[in-house]
Parts: structure tokens; sequence; C-alpha cells
């Protein structure tokens, strides 16, 4: 197993931890990081362009012209997807682009990211996130000292003040340990957990 420091709310060693081989240890696979953020970018769609057809444009439903006799092309309505200001053919309708990965797929394509991460040496635990209030000065302040400017910031959504205290700051994200994905994870340069959120990932990912 390999080992990373747990840091102090400055940034300052503490003490060692060892990271658990099924996680950080595990191979790096770029079709499941792959496939983990094309679900979550189609996912987030929502799904709304659409156009009109012949049934929904406005116009009259009576014959332009009789049928025979004028050597005219025959047609049926204005409305013909041929004419001008007529129905579009075959047009985007509004629909649902989300699809759920498989359970294995998303929980490996987490472990994927988390290996990247430590491999890149862009991963920090840090032993408590504790703000006296919510307010972004004491976030930028922290962040300052952990000298990072891009970071996705997990911990449980019961520390109320650190989500509030980052959540105006840019390329920076706060997240509840249990919405961690591979998307987010690989979005920002750096991953930062607080070492409860680090255990419950770890129990997540057993």
């Amino acid at each position: 197993m390999s080992k990373i420091s747990v840091l102090d709310s400055s940034g300052r060693p503490t003490r060692e931890i060892e990271l658990p081989d099924r996680v950080f240890a595990y191979p790096v696979k770029e079709q499941l990081l792959h496939a983990a953020a094309v679900n979550r970018l189609a996912n987030r769609r929502r799904g709304t362009a659409a156009t009109k057809t012949r049934g929904e444009v406005a116009g009259s439903n009576r014959k332009p012209w009789r049928q025979k006799g004028t050597g005219r092309a025959r047609v049926g309505m204005i409305r013909n997807p041929l004419w001008r200001k007529g129905g579009i053919t075959f047009g985007p309708q509004p629909r649902d682009y989300s699809y759920e990965l498989p359970k294995k797929v998303r929980v490996n394509a987490l472990r994927s990211a988390l290996a990247l991460k430590h491999k890149e040496g862009a991963f920090m635990i840090v032993d408590e996130i504790a703000f006296a209030a919510p307010k972004t000065k004491e976030g930028a302040n922290w962040l300052k000292a952990l000298k990072v400017d891009s970071a996705l910031v997990v911990d449980t959504s019961a520390n109320v003040n650190l989500f509030q205290a980052l959540r105006n700051i840019p390329r920076i994200r706060a997240l509840d340990e249990r919405q961690v994905n591979a998307f987010d994870v690989l979005r920002y340069k750096w991953l930062v957990l607080s070492r409860r959120a680090f255990d419950s990932l770890m129990e997540r990912l057993k």
C-alpha cells in the first residue's frame, strides 16, 4: 500500500495514512473515464430542441388548386414541407438523452479517476475542514494555504459553512461525498477530501 500525508487546515502534514490498493493501485482505464464523462454530459442535456411538423405549423388545410388540369405540380396543402414556411421533415423533437451506466462501470471509472489523481500528485486529504463562518474570504484564505486554484473539495453535506464559503469562488466546487463521480474528479486540477469524506468514499468503493 502507498501512503499519503494528512494535512491540517493550513496545509502542513500531521500524519500519514495508507491508501487502499483496490482503489489507488487500480489501472487507469481511459475507456471507463470516457464512458463516465459521456454519460454525465448526456444526462445534463435538456433535450428541448424542437421543430414543427406539417401538422403543427400555421396555415390552411385547403388544397391550393385542383389536382389536374392546371399544368402545375400537384400539392395538397400550403403546409407541405417542400414549401417555404411549411413543416419540417424529420426535425428534432423533445427527448430525454439520459441513460444509466452499469454500477460496476461507474465504480471502476471512479477508481480509475482517483488512481489518476494520485498518480499525478493532485490528491489531498485534509484532517478537518472547518470554517468559523460561511464567508467567501475564509474559503479563499484556506485554498491559498493549500496552494490550489482549481479543485473539487469533498466533504459531507452537514458542513454547511464549507459549501457556502466556496460556492462563489471560480474553478472551485464543493461536493457531498455521496455525489462524487469520475467526471467531476477529472474536471478539476486538484481533488481535496476531508478525512471523514475519504473514509466514507473508501467504504463505498470496497
